[in-house]
């Protein structure tokens, strides 16, 4: 069933949250050089929420991870929040990721020693930010597990640790949230309750999110999706529904699949 798109207010629309400018990356080198992604432009505004699909191989993680600055592009610019993610080091990097980017995994990433409090509060005291307890209740609240808080991740469903960690998230206010096949790991319902919290950072909280997915359900709650092919953003769908979503990546691995047999003859 596909979800209520209802990205954020005009205002949250204004900003810009990600650009990308020419980007490429290539790994290799010579005749064993693959590129997997080929001078790739694209702008969200702030307050959307984004799915980015193609077949694999296509460049959609390599796309999020260079977006997210877990790896460099080969050439070109990647700004968030309109500033230009630089840095001579991985520690200036590290900085910037922590000022503006947030991350939301298929496997949760949670520390197995903390509980679902200490683990959401993390993100501050490794950013040596002051912590604020009261608010990281209240998002914790807002995701449903207000009477988890004592709680270990192990203690808790596949679902609700999900929850924790789009909490963890919220609670740095990053500019642009990016989400690795977040419901990959989740049964049916649990993966639906967590695209309705993606969505409701969205409308509630004015985030942006990026997310990669290769679950047609899941790319229809987002506002748009971008197809990726061969590391190249090949069409763009807005108001997606899970059936034109499938049909669109059925045609897009058929047209794949035919350039590259044509390619090897």
């Amino acid at each position: 069933m596909a979800g209520t798109r209802r990205g954020g207010t005009a205002q949250h629309r204004t900003a810009e949250a990600l650009r990308l400018f020419a980007v490429s990356k290539t790994y290799g080198e010579a005749s064993t050089q693959v590129t997997a992604l080929d001078n790739v432009s694209l702008t969200l505004p702030s307050g959307t929420f984004t799915a980015v699909m193609g077949p694999s191989g296509s460049g959609k993680s390599t796309l999020l991870q260079c977006a997210a600055g877990l790896d460099r592009p080969t050439r070109g610019q990647v700004l968030v929040a309109g500033a230009e993610m630089t840095g001579d080091d991985e520690t200036a990097l590290t900085k910037f990721r922590r000022q503006h980017v947030g991350f939301i995994f298929q496997h949760f990433n949670l520390l197995p020693t903390l509980t679902v409090l200490q683990n959401v509060m993390l993100p501050m005291r490794l950013a040596r930010r002051k912590v604020d307890r009261s608010y990281c209740e209240t998002i914790l609240q807002r995701v449903g597990l207000s009477g988890r808080l004592d709680h270990l991740p192990a203690e808790l469903s596949g679902g609700q640790q999900q929850r924790v960690a789009i909490a963890r998230t919220l609670v740095s206010r990053p500019s642009v949230i990016f989400a690795d096949e977040p419901t990959g790991a989740l049964d049916t319902r649990s993966a639906r309750e967590v695209l309705a919290l993606l969505q409701e950072a969205v409308r509630a909280f004015g985030q942006t999110v990026v997310m990669v997915t290769h679950d047609p359900v899941a790319a229809s709650y987002a506002d748009a999706v971008l197809f990726l092919a061969d590391g190249r953003i090949v069409g763009r769908m807005t108001h997606p529904t899970a059936e034109a979503v499938a049909e669109r990546m059925t045609h897009l691995g058929d047209s794949v699949a035919e350039r590259h047999a044509m390619a090897a003859v």
